[in-house]
């Protein structure tokens, strides 16, 4: 049951600079965008102006990560919730589609946590709630003191599957890397269709491993003297039977290969973003390779750097499909093949349920566990 009505804050939406189309979507569903100026001074500082009163209101804050530059789309947030924070907001939720440095949630080399360290700043900086969209790791959500709402798309892409593609029926769910198969499972326990794995030698992230030096042989273990009595050695403890021996390393990488049958069918590529058109573009070659007649790849989150649009349009996939929680404007006038689902009603309504203090669990009733 919803809050009283008497006891229930007002509610006041902002926005940044990151997205302001995808903001206005998701404001058009509930009440219009707040008067918020967020501009950058002549010596590149950031300035944030709010022209109305947000004391004792639930503050909701949509900015998105952006490819453009995921520095000045955070810094624009804190700032934001500071000055909400300061000016005696109820509660300020942050409205981030896409949470910027996600892809750093484990630490490697002598590097850190980057993904700790921005949960730390956003919730020092106000924040009483997050809410966002697939997270590239569910334990991400561990790293924040404060509530966090990850919501799902997978259910907006079925739908896509289901209506768009012709024949999807004749489909199979491909997981581009053995640790995507779960996401490629839920896809295909929606949709009755079988799977299939693609792997070996892909891209460099493989080779972070070795260069962390994890996987560095231990130094030799000393031999025993025989010649010295026992009573003399400098340790018992050394024993030969449990001596780690010479690492054997085989030269070359495993050849990219494709688990299961994809002839003469449609092959549907799933994942949570595109960064990695290069591998994107070499899995489909493979796929074709293998007999399949079209493939089309779907992800949450579309992060298109460089010639990702270029390389998408000269490949052998069918059609890109993505959400706009990332703006990928510039990238669909560069590549006809980009096609966009729009989830500004998905975050429209959880935005509304919190408000009103409804539970969420109706918007995570079609979402398999592996999603």
């Amino acid at each position: 049951m919803s809050a009283d009505w008497s006891s229930r804050a007002e509610m006041v939406i902002l926005t940044g600079n990151s997205y302001p189309e995808l903001a206005e979507n998701i404001s058009s569903r509930i009440k219009p965008l707040g008067e918020c100026l967020v501009i950058k001074s002549s010596d590149k500082e950031t300035r944030v102006e709010i022209y109305e009163s947000v004391r004792s209101k639930d503050v909701f804050i949509i900015q998105t990560g952006s490819t453009k530059d995921p520095n000045d789309d955070l810094m624009e947030l804190m700032i934001m919730s500071y000055a909400c924070k300061t000016s005696c907001a109820k509660n300020i939720v942050g409205v981030l589609p896409y949470l910027p440095y996600s892809k750093q949630s484990k630490q490697k080399k002598r590097g850190c946590i980057t993904m700790k360290l921005v949960a730390q700043m956003l919730v020092k900086a106000g924040l009483t709630h997050l809410i966002t969209v697939d997270l590239h790791q569910k334990e991400i959500q561990g790293f924040f003191d404060i509530p966090v709402d990850n919501l799902r798309a997978s259910s907006f892409l079925v739908d896509y599957i289901k209506e768009q593609i012709p024949d999807w029926r004749n489909s199979v769910i491909i997981a581009r890397k053995p640790n995507q198969a779960k996401r490629a499972t839920g896809f295909a326990q929606r949709l009755k269709l079988n799977i299939a794995v693609i792997h070996g030698f892909q891209d460099r992230e493989s080779e972070s491993e070795e260069a962390d030096g994890r996987n560095s042989p231990p130094p030799p273990m000393p031999s025993l003297d025989t010649s010295i009595p026992l009573s003399e050695r400098r340790s018992v403890f050394t024993i030969p039977s449990l001596a780690l021996g010479e690492q054997v390393h085989v030269k070359g990488k495993l050849p990219m290969d494709v688990v299961g049958d994809v002839g003469g069918r449609i092959a549907i590529i799933v994942e949570d973003m595109i960064d990695d058109v290069p591998g994107l573009v070499q899995a489909a070659d493979i796929l074709f390779d293998r007999g399949a007649y079209k493939i089309y790849a779907l992800a949450t989150h579309a992060l298109f750097t460089r010639d990702a649009p270029l390389l998408i349009e000269q490949s052998r996939i069918s059609e890109v499909i993505v959400t706009n929680t990332v703006p990928h404007e510039f990238a669909k006038l560069q590549c006809s093949k980009i096609k966009t689902v729009d989830i500004s009603l998905l975050v429209s309504e959880a935005i509304r349920r919190i408000h009103n203090q409804e539970s969420m669990s109706y918007l995570y009733r079609n979402v398999e566990p592996n999603d």
